[in-house]
């Protein structure tokens, strides 16, 4: 029997279980659940979802790739060194090297405040941005690290590009519903891997990185 599994946070979908509390009774066919179904565990919808043999390789089966486009120097803006810094600082943060942790926070505070805010751009813009990356920036990354055997790179990446498709399954979202998606809803964050999830109550664990929910932070709306 196939079974179906959301490629952003590994849900596998079993039809003889069904999903209790959610209107979807065992034995249910896949194709039979309406389109708007969203995902019990990310509320990634269900265009998200494959057939569990389509999964993604684990990171850990890194294979040797030649061909590697070049890829050429650029000087990092402040704004994108605070980002670094602030994700080393949760990295070591998660591994519990605490000074290392607060000395990169305190580099990312310090970049962040030299960054000036820009204007002018539009969620459009930002799905865009998104959509580059999905398409070419992460394969060419993964290909990098995969290449220097970087297991921890290609783990960081795998992160990435899940809370990047979910990112991008939310801008879909909110063009459709607009600020009615919001309306009943809270946004919460991860603050270890960036997880955006937008649902009345935060989930029991990242559904990305599997930290514990006291890590995954509701955001203030202004």
């Amino acid at each position: 029997m196939r079974k179906i599994k959301c490629s952003i946070c590994g849900y596998v979908y079993d039809k003889p279980v069904g999903i209790q509390g959610k209107g979807v009774a065992s034995g249910t066919k896949w194709e039979d659940i309406p389109d708007d179904f969203k995902c019990p565990r990310c509320t990634a919808p269900k265009s998200v979802f494959k057939p569990l043999e389509e999964a993604e390789v684990s990171p850990s089966a890194v294979t040797k790739i030649d061909n590697i486009p070049a890829l050429s120097l650029k000087e990092l803006s402040a704004g994108e060194v605070s980002v670094i810094c602030s994700s080393l600082a949760k990295g070591c943060e998660k591994q519990r090297l605490l000074i290392a942790s607060e000395a990169f926070n305190r580099l990312s505070d310090y970049f962040k405040s030299k960054t000036s805010v820009e204007s002018g751009k539009t969620l459009d813009t930002v799905a865009k941005m998104l959509g580059n990356d999905i398409a070419e920036g992460f394969s060419i990354a993964k290909a990098t690290a995969q290449n220097d055997m970087d297991k921890g790179a290609l783990r960081s990446l795998v992160w990435s590009e899940k809370v990047s498709a979910m990112l991008e399954t939310l801008l879909v979202r909110f063009a459709e519903e607009g600020d009615v998606m919001l309306e009943n809803n809270n946004i919460y964050v991860c603050d270890i891997c960036g997880f955006v999830f937008v649902d009345q109550t935060p989930v029991g664990i990242c559904p990305v990185c599997k930290v514990p929910n006291f890590k995954i932070l509701e955001m203030e709306r202004k």
